[in-house]
């Protein structure tokens, strides 16, 4: 059986909004140059992004942080996952902190891409890992995440109408795995085998759509209703990042090395 090739594959349909329009120019020139990606643009607000989106549908939406609060920028988020919720969001970021990665990911950012620091060549592996349903982060925006769910109350997992997805033993797992706990603790605390735990890990992916322990986490983060009455958790530690798709701080300097930076203005 052949693999599609670039050719052949679907394209990637990439809306990229920014309150910039000259580097927003900039960025849409470059993006349209990449195999297998059909770009377009508009401003940052939320009207100007609907109205772009109901006119040409997009896989992916690049929205730019700009000057702008970043209140206003966790709305427009939040807008756009709501009318959108299929459509992969990443953030352009030129600086952040804990609070804006958390509260980006509540409202339904799937990527966050520092553009001061990452090349253009990660932008366009963001981009496609995202398409695929990945999330993509560093390790220090991960550390601001895992810490918030630290300090938080444990909680159940929950889709966009607010229905519980998972069984209470699950919800034991997921909070487990949250901790940092291995399968093997896990079976122990619960008084089941390790295997058991396997399974349940795995019905548990299929049943929330992430493929490994990381964007369990994730998903937990982002999807999930308090419950005063479920224990809190004990300790977080940040799961082994083998399985997931980010681009490591001490990694930059080393993509960079052979492609130019992100395109920007001035």
């Amino acid at each position: 059986m052949s693999v599609p090739s670039e050719a052949t594959r679907a394209p990637i349909f990439v809306l990229v909004a920014d309150s910039n329009q000259t580097q927003s120019q900039l960025l849409c020139s470059a993006l349209r140059r990449q195999p297998g990606m059909k770009v377009t643009c508009c401003g940052s607000k939320v009207s100007d992004c609907l109205e772009s989106l109901r006119s040409a549908p997009a896989d992916i939406v690049l929205l730019g942080d700009g000057p702008a609060d970043h209140d206003h920028l966790i709305s427009t988020l939040r807008s756009l996952h709501s009318s959108y919720p299929r459509i992969g969001l990443v953030l352009l970021l030129d600086s952040y902190d804990s609070h804006l990665v958390v509260n980006a990911m509540r409202a339904g950012a799937r990527g966050l891409f520092c553009r001061a620091h990452q090349p253009f060549r990660a932008l366009c592996r963001c981009i496609s890992m995202v398409h695929q349903g990945q999330f993509w982060v560093n390790t220090e925006q991960m550390g601001y995440m895992i810490e918030a769910l630290r300090s938080t109350p444990s909680s159940r997992v929950v889709n966009a109408k607010g229905e519980n997805l998972l069984t209470a033993r699950e919800e034991q797992v997921v909070n487990l795995v949250a901790e940092g706990i291995g399968n093997r603790e896990i079976g122990q605390q619960l008084g089941v085998r390790e295997n058991t735990v396997k399974k349940s890990l795995l019905r548990i992916y299929d049943k929330l759509g992430v493929s490994n322990r990381v964007e369990l986490v994730l998903y937990a983060i982002t999807h999930r209703r308090p419950e005063s009455s479920l224990p809190s958790a004990r300790r977080l530690a940040v799961p082994a990042p083998v399985a997931f798709d980010c681009v490591e701080p001490s990694q930059m300097s080393m993509a960079g090395a052979d492609c130019g930076p992100i395109p920007k203005a001035g």
